[in-house]
C-alpha cells in the first residue's frame, strides 16, 4: 500500500498534550465568568474532557446558564489556556515533526480540539507550511457530536486534499475508529504516554515516531 495523503491528529501526535489540571482550571474559570464560583467537582470534570451535548444541557440547567453562551465561553477559555501553555514553553511540538516535510504526500490535520487552538499552534510554532488543510471543531455544542470517532472533520480534510489513498495518524483509539469510519488506513503512534498502551482497536500500522512514516508511505 502506498499513500498520496497523510492526515494527522494534533495533540499527542504533533504537539504535546495539555496537562489535565490546566484544562480543569480553565473550565472552572469559565464557570466563574458566569458567577458560578463553586461548581461541583463532577460538573467541572464533565465539562473539561469528553462533554456531550446532553451533559452540557444538564449542567447548565443546574446553574441556570444559557448552554450556548456557556459552552462558547468554556471553549474560548480552554483554548486561551492552551495558548498560554504554548507561549510558556510547556506545550511544544515533538522533535520529529520536521521529518514529515520530506514525505512526498499531501498533508492535513484533524483534531477534536478547538479550531482556534489548532490555528494558534500552527502559527506559533511556524509549522503551518507543512500542512495543506487543518480542522479543529467549532466552539459550538453541536460540534461535540462531530468529534472523533465521527469521521465528519476527517472526511472534510480528505475532500480538501482530494485524497485517493489516505492514512490517518493518531494516538487514541477514537482516531483509529475515525479512520475506519472514513474508510481509510490508520497508524497508531506510541508517544511516551502510549508506550505500553493496550489497544482495543486494530490500526493498519503501529509506529514509534513520525519518521517511521517514510517507511510506511513507501511500503
Amino acid at each position: 500500500m502506498t499513500y498520496d495523503t497523510v492526515v494527522f491528529d494534533n495533540d499527542g501526535v504533533l504537539v504535546g498534550r495539555t496537562h489535565f489540571e490546566v484544562l480543569r482550571e480553565a473550565t472552572a474559570d469559565a464557570f466563574a465568568q458566569f458567577g458560578v464560583t463553586d461548581p461541583g467537582t463532577d460538573h467541572v470534570e464533565d465539562m473539561t474532557i469528553g462533554a456531550t451535548p446532553a451533559q452540557v444541557a444538564s449542567v447548565c440547567d443546574t446553574y441556570d446558564l444559557d448552554p450556548d453562551a456557556f459552552w462558547s465561553t468554556r471553549d474560548r477559555t480552554v483554548s486561551e489556556a492552551q495558548q498560554a501553555e504554548a507561549r510558556a514553553g510547556r506545550k511544544t511540538p515533538y522533535g520529529d515533526v520536521s521529518t514529515i516535510a520530506d514525505l512526498d504526500v499531501k498533508r492535513g490535520i484533524v483534531s477534536s480540539n478547538q479550531q482556534a487552538t489548532v490555528d494558534f499552534l500552527l502559527d506559533h510554532f511556524e509549522i503551518d507550511g507543512l500542512f495543506d488543510t487543518a480542522y479543529g471543531r467549532e466552539a459550538t455544542i453541536e460540534s461535540l457530536d462531530l468529534r472523533k470517532p465521527n469521521a465528519h472533520y476527517l472526511e472534510r480534510a480528505l475532500a480538501d486534499l482530494d485524497a485517493d489513498s489516505a492514512l490517518y495518524v493518531g494516538d487514541n483509539e477514537s482516531d483509529i475508529r475515525a479512520a475506519e469510519n472514513a474508510g481509510i488506513d490508520s497508524a497508531f503512534i506510541r508517544r511516551p504516554h502510549r508506550t505500553d498502551w493496550d489497544l482495543n482497536v486494530w490500526p493498519t500500522w503501529d509506529i514509534d515516531s513520525l519518521d517511521d512514516l517514510h517507511r510506511v508511505c513507501s511500503a
